[in-house]
């Protein structure tokens, strides 16, 4: 069993691995993932084509790293969103006065009631997005759990005695929030940002195996799952594995990552 205390080096390795092979792996197989190959429609995986061709004769190895650009930076751009807005919320009402902190919980449980999964189809389904407004879509359908958890450390926080020493002088909010909660509650923040990561690269690749997220002919590694599914059966497996293995192996590391970091949180508490 792999320690906990070395996940977090495992998955920060594996995800620098999938991000090394989706932007520097172009400049060492310099295939063009647009380019169809007449003569290699469906190609299994070769000396020319290491990882097959699809359907129209794209080369799958190719269109995988441009993939994988796709896929990570809407899942990075997302989580940024979401952390900021999370804590942004959580701190507001962890700051402000008792009305206003019953007022946005009782709105953050409201939307919190609601299936994420849901909300996520219904409005990728009114409106096409490109990756920013993906991004932006996944970001904002995903800081509630952010917000509870900024919220709960930003009331813990506002207690403490150096807290309240900075509100005798004088401190703002901003500063407060700034310079001391934030500081104090940056090991989670760090944690649940890699498990929101995680949660963003599964979210576009279940919109994009919809067919509701990247769109064609831009790659995405959900949309090659999706490409792939109904050419299986004929048995065209390498359309399937490969995108599923990459995404497994990044949501993987960024759980690894996320419970190695909170298993160190966690050891140095108890210390």
């Amino acid at each position: 069993m792999v320690r906990a205390a070395s996940a977090e080096y495992l998955g920060a390795a594996l995800m620098l691995a999938l991000a090394f092979f989706s932007w520097a792996g172009p400049a060492f197989y310099a295939h063009d993932a647009l380019a169809i190959h007449a003569r290699h429609i469906l190609a299994a995986p070769d000396a020319r084509f290491l990882l097959g061709t699809d359907a129209l004769g794209r080369d799958t190895l190719a269109r995988l790293m441009r993939g994988g650009q796709t896929t990570l930076a809407v899942a990075f751009g997302a989580s940024a969103i979401g952390l900021f807005a999370g804590l942004a919320y959580g701190i507001l009402a962890g700051l402000g006065p008792a009305w206003i902190d019953r007022a946005l919980m009782r709105l953050l449980d409201a939307l919190l009631a609601i299936p994420t999964l849901i909300l996520m189809i219904f409005f990728a389904a009114i409106v096409p997005l490109g990756e920013t407004g993906l991004a932006t879509l996944l970001g904002l359908v995903s800081w509630p759990g952010i917000a509870r958890l900024a919220r709960n450390e930003t009331l813990a926080a506002r207690e403490r005695d150096y807290v309240r020493a900075a509100r005798q002088f004088g401190a703002g909010g901003f500063y407060i929030a700034r310079t001391h909660i934030l500081r104090a509650m940056l090991p989670l923040v760090i944690v649940n940002a890699t498990f929101l990561m995680a949660d963003m690269i599964l979210g576009l690749s279940g919109l994009s195996f919809l067919g509701l997220g990247i769109q064609p002919p831009h790659a995405s590694w959900g949309g090659l799952l999706n490409t792939g599914a109904g050419l299986a059966v004929i048995g065209s497996w390498w359309l399937i594995v490969f995108p599923g293995l990459a995404i497994f192996l990044a949501i993987l590391a960024m759980n690894m990552l996320g419970q190695g970091l909170l298993a160190r949180l966690n050891g140095e508490a108890s210390g």
